[in-house]
């Protein structure tokens, strides 16, 4: 275990949700309550637009449908780039477990004397 695959794989998904949560959760209170649908489909922005392999191009509409076309293809990547964000924070915390199992193995066989072997 490297600390740069530590950094990638865990802190860099983790400390980026937390921005985008601390970011857009203003965006999302409604009556003093959070819309953690609104919040996941926000937070999913960044995570999914630049993976959308289609576009529906907005061509022959007035302004209204123009704009009505590219809120779709806004929302359709919030909701791919959410279950994007979904996967990299579970893969953090899979990838966490297995750091803190390899900490411990290493600990526990530098306590017995023993050379350490991944």
């Amino acid at each position: 275990m490297k600390i740069s695959e530590f950094v990638k794989k865990v802190v860099i998904p983790v400390v980026s949700a937390l921005f985008l949560a601390a970011l857009f959760r203003p965006l999302c209170m409604e009556n003093g309550e959070c819309n953690y649908l609104n919040l996941w489909w926000f937070m999913g922005i960044p995570f999914g637009i630049h993976r959308m392999f289609f576009w529906i191009i907005p061509k022959g509409y007035d302004i209204g449908g123009t704009v009505g076309i590219l809120f779709i293809n806004v929302l359709v990547g919030g909701v791919i780039g959410g279950i994007v964000l979904v996967w990299r924070l579970l893969a953090a915390a899979v990838y966490l477990v297995k750091a803190v199992v390899a900490v411990i193995r290493w600990t526990v066989k530098k306590m017995a004397g023993k050379p350490y072997r991944a």
